[in-house]
């Protein structure tokens, strides 16, 4: 054997040597590591998914519970507000008829009749008296001369409607509340749609054959499954809402 043929062999088995030496590069996802991180993650999405759909019906009883209560409120409401408009018809009317009682002790007087004209205001007091809301007997008495009516007297015309203004003020409120639930239980909704396709993805991970498919519809699934779970976190629990209570603990 030439000596060439001698050194090409010395070199090739030297190469193979150091080949067969050299350490394998260890691949991070195998096929048992992404059955285990499949298994994980469908233990940890299966968990959120219940988590968001409990809490999205929360949101949605505490909605019906809102919109019902509003709508007793506003009901309450108009019924107060017909009442109070009365008692301001009412005392629109009496002052019109004590107006009258008025002009006419002003032309008694005018005729030099004091007495007469001391009647009619008598009658014009006690009308007052008897016909009119404690509101417009408070407005009569901080009237001033440049005033006709004591409804000119500022403030007086909203007291007649106080009651009724703040009941439709809390069914107001009750109302955006409800708003609100049912605002933030449609974002548990899409957090869960997010989840059911996360769970499809990781279901079908095993279906690939070649391991980098496998580990890119992994990747995907971890990524989807993070980004629901931030968004989730960042939409407000129910109001009142008490983990331990469910326990008796709260």
């Amino acid at each position: 054997m030439s000596t060439d043929n001698k050194e090409h062999i010395t070199v090739v088995s030297e190469a193979e040597t150091e080949k067969e030496a050299a350490p394998e590069k260890k691949k991070f996802f195998t096929a048992n590591r992404i059955e285990i991180i499949v298994a994980i993650f469908l233990g940890i999405t299966a968990l959120l998914t219940a988590w968001a759909t409990w809490i999205g019906s929360l949101h949605g009883g505490n909605q019906a519970t809102n919109y019902t209560k509003s709508n007793n409120l506003a009901a309450e409401g108009n019924s107060e507000y017909n009442a109070e408009m009365q008692l301001y018809l009412s005392d629109m009317m009496a002052w019109n008829t004590a107006i009258d009682y008025q002009i006419d002790a002003e032309v008694a007087r005018m005729k030099g009749e004091e007495a007469e004209a001391q009647v009619y205001e008598n009658k014009m007091e006690a009308y007052i008296n008897q016909n009119c809301s404690k509101i417009m007997a408070e407005a009569i008495t901080k009237m001033d001369k440049n005033m006709t009516s004591p409804f000119e007297v500022e403030g007086t015309v909203e007291k007649y409607f106080e009651t009724s203004n703040k009941i439709n003020a809390d069914s107001q409120a009750l109302l955006e509340e409800g708003k609100q639930d049912n605002a933030h239980g449609d974002a548990y909704n899409l957090v869960n749609v997010i989840f059911s396709v996360v769970l499809f993805l990781l279901g079908i991970v095993g279906i690939f054959k070649n391991l980098p498919n496998r580990a890119v519809v992994l990747c995907i699934a971890i990524a989807g499954l993070v980004i629901a779970t931030i968004y989730m976190f960042t939409i407000p629990l129910p109001t009142g809402f008490n983990f331990l209570g469910y326990f008796g603990m709260g």
